[in-house]
């Protein structure tokens, strides 16, 4: 570990003294996360999910998502609107829900994180109805994979994640149109993170993603800041 390494380690430590399992860490980055998660099993699971489905139930599996995601702090309240005008139509509901369900459950695919469905993903936001801001950003494309599969997929918020990258010393190779490669890019420094940071007991890749907030973030000791270009 070189020195920007254990600078990062030590300021995660700073602030959460007992790493990943530190009790303000739970109550500030991981529970609300967990708990969407949760929410996600409870509400959009294998099961309903299929049957929600079979039922030509588009809508209310797309209101069921977009209510996830609102009960987090994940996007930008423009972003969260482009989505909800953009599944009110039939056909956009239709779309994210099928584009949606093989995020989450499809099988299959050989890499971690999934380049197939991740592609596919991309195709259903880039064909959704838009209004006035587009849907397809790196938050979008990644919020409710990550919320599905936490333990696999990891959040993309562009501008803190580049800070945290830069200070950490990985070569974060992005591009501002989702994509596979900053995608995979991204899991790559998630397993590095994971690799350097085992002795903390990282669980999932919300404690890998809570991290990576910390790094980059203006709310953490004055770093780069997160503003509407994180949308990019």
């Amino acid at each position: 570990m070189d020195a920007r390494q254990r600078r990062c380690r030590e300021k995660f430590l700073r602030y959460f003294p007992q790493g990943f399992h530190d009790p303000k860490y739970l109550d500030w980055e991981r529970d609300y996360k967990w708990e969407a998660h949760e929410r996600w099993e409870a509400t959009l699971g294998p099961a309903e999910f299929d049957r929600l489905l079979g039922e030509g139930e588009y809508a209310e599996i797309a209101l069921r998502a977009v209510r996830l995601e609102s009960a987090t702090n994940l996007l930008f309240s423009f972003e969260k609107m482009a989505l909800r005008d953009a599944v009110k139509p039939p056909d956009g509901s239709r779309c994210f829900a099928e584009g949606l369900h093989d995020l989450a459950y499809r099988n299959g695919d050989a890499s971690a994180g999934g380049r197939a469905r991740f592609e596919r993903f991309a195709d259903t936001l880039a064909a959704l109805p838009r209004k006035q801001t587009r849907v397809h950003t790196w938050p979008l494309q990644t919020v409710f994979g990550f919320l599905a599969r936490p333990r696999t997929e990891i959040f993309l918020k562009p501008m803190v994640t580049r800070a945290a990258a830069r200070a950490y010393g990985f070569d974060f190779r992005y591009e501002s149109r989702p994509n596979w490669g900053t995608y995979a890019s991204l899991l790559e420094f998630g397993q590095l993170l994971e690799r350097d940071l085992a002795d903390l007991r990282p669980r999932d890749m919300i404690d890998i993603q809570s991290f990576i907030w910390l790094l980059g973030s203006s709310e953490y000791d004055g770093s780069e800041g997160d503003d509407d270009e994180d949308a990019e």
